[in-house]
């Protein structure tokens, strides 16, 4: 528990500072469309940043290629938490829901159903945000295998390791839970 406090605390203070540099955004261009592009430079600087590093991670595997699979999970890693864009939260909000996810997680589940209002809303963006990404980035153009990797980049649960799909998704989950 202390470890990933720890962890908590450095994310946060990363997120301070966290602006994606000329060269890691030469990378980005590269892998993504003209309308992939549009949807990432819409999040927050510091979600660009979280994403690049979620794509260095995948990247950073032994067994990482230059296929179309891989390169559905890398547009996936840099777009995973495009859904937040529809309602962007504020620092201290995304420190509410880190430490709700911590403490009361099964709350955080039951308090992000319905609309994005009130004080529910940022348990709703942070339940809601796969589903809506997953349809920003099927509206760009983005594959069915990348769309999916963003819906289910929240799903623990029944990740199948067997299938091409959920060994990325796997990928894809660790990335993100270590970045």
């Amino acid at each position: 528990m202390v470890g990933r406090i720890s962890y908590r605390i450095r994310q946060f203070q990363n997120a301070l500072n966290a602006d994606p540099n000329p060269d890691d955004l030469e990378i980005v261009r590269n892998l993504l469309t003209p309308a992939q592009m549009d949807l990432f430079y819409c999040m927050h600087p510091s979600e660009q940043a979280h994403g690049i590093q979620v794509l260095e991670r995948v990247r950073s595997t032994e067994d990482s290629q230059e296929d179309d699979y891989y390169k559905d999970l890398y547009i996936a890693a840099l777009l995973h938490d495009i859904g937040k864009c529809r309602y962007p939260l504020r620092l201290w909000e995304r420190v509410v829901i880190v430490l709700a996810k911590a403490f009361l997680p099964g709350k955080v589940a039951e308090w992000g159903s319905g609309k994005p209002s009130g004080w529910r809303r940022v348990f709703v963006i942070s339940e809601c945000h796969p589903e809506w990404g997953a349809q920003m980035a099927a509206d760009a153009g983005t594959s069915a295998l990348a769309v999916e990797l963003i819906r289910k980049h929240q799903n623990f649960y029944h990740t199948d390791t067997v299938s091409i799909k959920g060994l990325l998704l796997k990928k894809l989950q660790v990335a993100d839970q270590n970045s």
